[in-house]
């Protein structure tokens, strides 16, 4: 029989394994704690949603719904259906379903997997990670600021605010009448300088323009350094938007550039678009990007409300972390529980719950082996003390206590001590609250 073949994840896709996973939980706690202070609340929608409303949301003629999107056709019903591409679409549908707005504005945050299929490389995958964050029902740029000030309250707080590492950049994309103009007059641009752009942008030139100046080709520099800028076509409420939101920055003390080529491939945005930018991680430097999508919540079927969100990546900033060094995410525990079998491992179960009651975490070792060999794999937990449940200490009912990590000989359990199984949880908080206070 032949040997099954082994399965690897698919290329794009890639597995958070236990060494890793320390950093994500360190990360995302503080972010849940971020929001929470500027009165976010979380919402969870499916990660698979009808084709339809990303074709509607974001745009036919966009690159992710040309070109990215995962999607299929239901077996049973011959629905069309898409894995999430972004999170605003969803969200917003879910606002509109469920009403949310009805009463007052909302401020919602999201966190889980996004899919694109794109060609895999550093910092871009085709299952990736993103924190997303909404602010619907309000209009005026007093919201725009302050998510560009919270982000920056975030770097802080991530500990990736030195100079030179994130810096913010901005532009106004007007309305849709003030962007219907500059469209016109950017097409017959590039339209006369259609010899120089590469297939590329010829394929953009009359479904998505904008985007042509948003490329990477270093050919084109200097043909889109000639284009027709938006914000030389904004009107008197666009200008005083995007003025009121830099007069806030200002204040706030938050260093920008003003980008009048920044645009979006969503055909959703309007106004106000910014983007965080690091150049520690190469051609990939975008760590978060959002925008005024004041349209699509029409679009999608509800009333005309205004609306503002980002959305972060997840991967970027945890490399961003490993590359700055700021972080020293443990995977070590509390107790280490050892035993002789028998009648002991019952007693070092029962001990590990009650551990376990006292608010420490505790690995209790599993299945048999020698008191040395548990030793080794309580010294490699990473557990700051060993418990052992030998059979002396079993038939005294009591456990000895040794210090794993301690090398001071006035440190708690410096050397190994027996302690009545009734203070063993005491004994140990205390201990580590010793250490916690070092």
């Amino acid at each position: 029989m032949a040997t099954p073949r082994k399965l690897a994840a698919v290329r794009g896709m890639n597995d958070l394994l236990p060494a890793d996973a320390p950093l994500w939980e360190w990360f995302e706690t503080r972010v849940s704690d971020w929001l929470r202070s500027y009165g976010y609340q979380q919402i969870r929608t499916p990660i698979v949603e009808t084709t339809e409303l990303f074709v509607r949301g974001i745009g036919e003629v966009t690159d992710i719904v040309e070109k990215e999107m995962y999607s299929f056709e239901d077996k049973l019903n011959g629905e069309k259906l898409t894995l999430r591409p972004e999170f605003t679409a969803g969200v917003i549908r879910a606002v509109v379903e469920h009403n949310l707005t009805y009463d007052a504005p909302r401020r919602v945050w999201s966190i889980g997997p996004l899919f694109r299929h794109e060609r895999p490389q550093r910092g871009r995958y085709r299952q990736f990670h993103q924190v997303n964050v909404e602010a619907v029902g309000f209009a005026g740029p007093d919201i725009d600021a302050e998510l560009i000030v919270m982000l920056a309250r975030l770097w802080k707080i991530l500990g990736i605010d030195r100079v030179g590492r994130v810096r913010l950049e901005l532009n106004c994309l007007g309305q849709a009448d003030e962007r219907a103009k500059h469209r016109t007059d950017l097409i017959a641009y590039l339209s006369r300088h259609e010899s120089r752009l590469d297939a590329d942008a010829r394929r953009r030139l009359h479904t998505n323009p904008l985007r042509i100046l948003d490329t990477k080709n270093p050919d084109l520099a200097e043909v889109v350094a000639g284009a027709p800028r938006i914000t030389d076509y904004l009107g008197e409420a666009s200008r005083a938007h995007f003025e009121g939101l830099q007069s806030l920055l200002h204040a706030a003390g938050i260093e920008f550039v003003v980008n009048p080529r920044m645009v979006r491939g969503l055909d959703y945005y309007n106004l106000t678009v910014f983007e965080w930018i690091t150049d520690a991680l190469g051609a990939q430097g975008t760590l978060c990007g959002g925008g005024r999508y004041d349209p699509l919540i029409e679009r999608l079927g509800g009333k005309s409300t205004p609306g503002i969100g980002f959305g972060m990546g997840i991967e970027r900033v945890i490399e961003l972390l490993r590359e700055s060094g700021t972080v020293t995410a443990s995977t070590s525990t509390d107790v280490y529980v050892l035993h002789q079998g028998g009648a002991t491992q019952t007693g070092a179960f029962l001990l590990a719950e009650r551990l376990r009651d006292a608010g420490l975490d505790v690995i209790l070792h599993a299945g048999d082996a020698s008191l040395k060999s548990q030793m080794k794999k309580a010294d490699a937990s990473g557990a700051e003390y060993a418990v052992i449940v030998g059979q002396a200490e079993a038939e005294a009912g009591a456990a000895a206590i040794k210090a794993l990590r301690a090398t001071a000989p006035s440190a708690p359990f410096a050397e190994q001590r027996i302690v009545p199984l009734a203070d063993v949880p005491d004994a140990l908080v205390d201990a580590l609250t010793v250490i916690e206070t070092e």
